[in-house]
């Protein structure tokens, strides 16, 4: 088992935008003036330049172009989708909203069978959204390979029991939590768990703060700490900063390590947590301010895992 893989997939955008349908619960995403068109310009040159800096650390990037034919602006956020396994299994998972349903496409698995992958079985839960479930893949889940552990914060793209049936067909356990961010004055549910979390091999960075339950705090950490992370914990500040959408990957010709995360999050952790990371892994980061801005996601959520075997 593996914790952090040197496989990525990610998806080149091709109708990026301010997603109207994701916005109503990702309070992540501003609304900005500029036409669809430069703001997906943008967004491609940032895409670019990610996939430049990831590649020339030695990780192996697989890209996929976006079918620009299909209008899925949050088409290059593809872990809220798919996952990856390393028994060649795949999840395919249901999504809030209905444009982001466009995305699963056979092209992508087509793609990567070129390129070696080999993959098993496909495990579907996409038809919950029939009855409005939702479950938005590495979004939702942050997982713990090696301890087979599954931190999930209950949100409307969360559902618990959906959460449970993953868990029971992929042998991990459920974690389970509530975490909160201040919305107007109102303490609403973060949309997915990934924008407060990241475990790594031997660290996790957490916003606790949002975890407004004190026995749901405390079993989160005992579970981290019971599996020997160092907690790195973060501000609500921090988390709005994107300070918490990261994700460990490894160069495939170093077997050097790296937690990615943009600009934004980096600029925003203070030099102890820095340092506290710098123990374990490499920083790699890069500018995404436009994919941040309109997308409501960031470095993490525009990879997707890849620990399928390869031929």
């Amino acid at each position: 088992m593996r914790q952090i893989t040197d496989q990525l997939l990610m998806i080149r955008p091709a109708s990026f935008r301010m997603n109207e349908e994701t916005a109503v619960n990702n309070f992540f995403q501003k609304s900005t003036e500029e036409l669809h068109a430069t703001t997906n310009k943008k967004a491609q040159d940032e895409f670019d330049a990610f996939v430049e800096k990831l590649t020339e650390a030695g990780i192996e990037v697989h890209v996929v172009e976006d079918d620009p034919s299909l209008n899925t602006p949050d088409a290059l956020f593809p872990n809220n989708w798919v996952s990856f396994h390393e028994n060649g299994n795949i999840a395919l998972y249901p999504m809030f909203a209905k444009n982001r349903r466009r995305e699963r496409r056979e092209e992508v698995f087509l793609a990567l069978e070129k390129k070696g992958f080999e993959f098993n079985q496909i495990v579907d839960y996409t038809q919950a959204e029939d009855e409005k479930v939702y479950l938005e893949g590495t979004g939702s889940l942050i997982l713990d390979r090696i301890h087979r552990k599954a931190y999930c914060a209950l949100s409307p793209r969360a559902n618990e029991e959906l959460l449970i049936e993953f868990c029971e067909d992929f042998e991990f356990m459920p974690v389970i939590f509530t975490a909160n961010q201040d919305v107007n004055g109102k303490r609403l549910p973060i949309y997915h768990t990934n924008v407060m979390m990241c475990v790594g091999e031997d660290f996790a960075v957490i916003c606790t703060a949002s975890i407004d339950d004190k026995k749901e705090r405390k079993n989160v950490l005992n579970h981290l700490k019971d599996d020997g992370k160092e907690i790195i914990e973060i501000t609500e500040t921090q988390m709005q900063n994107f300070a918490g959408n990261m994700l460990q990957v490894k160069s495939a010709s170093s077997n050097e390590t790296y937690l990615v995360m943009s600009q934004s999050a980096k600029n925003v952790l203070t030099a102890s947590q820095i340092n506290q990371i710098e123990k374990y892994t490499k920083i790699l980061s890069a500018d995404l301010s436009c994919i941040e801005t309109n997308g409501g996601g960031s470095a993490r959520c525009m990879m997707a895992e890849i620990y399928c075997p390869i031929k």
